[in-house]
């Protein structure tokens, strides 16, 4: 899983991937559900080899965060050929059932 630092990153994360299904994990190191999902995140990303996973940690990619729009954490972005197909925020209540 590949760890985006910033808007250049981001955009050549996706265009590098090509027509493969893309997961973006925009969560911070402090935030609680972030960090119990985390370990799910990695082994999905050691399972679906035909799916490409990326980390950005709003604090350090804060215009990757700003620019994709998210507004709670974990948000989990997919994308296909560049562009955004779907989002899912997590709440506490999902991750602890």
């Amino acid at each position: 899983m590949q760890s985006i630092k910033n808007m250049r990153e981001f955009e050549n994360f996706l265009k590098n991937a090509g027509s493969k299904l893309v997961v973006v994990d925009f969560s911070a190191k402090w935030c609680g559900p972030c960090k119990r999902i985390g370990p799910v995140v990695h082994e999905m990303a050691m399972r679906y080899e035909n799916v490409v996973f990326a980390n950005v940690d709003v604090d350090v990619a804060a215009e990757v965060a700003c620019s994709c729009q998210v507004k709670a954490m974990p948000t989990f972005q997919m994308y296909k050929e560049s562009r955004k197909i779907t989002e899912y925020s997590i709440n506490y209540t999902f991750i602890m059932t």
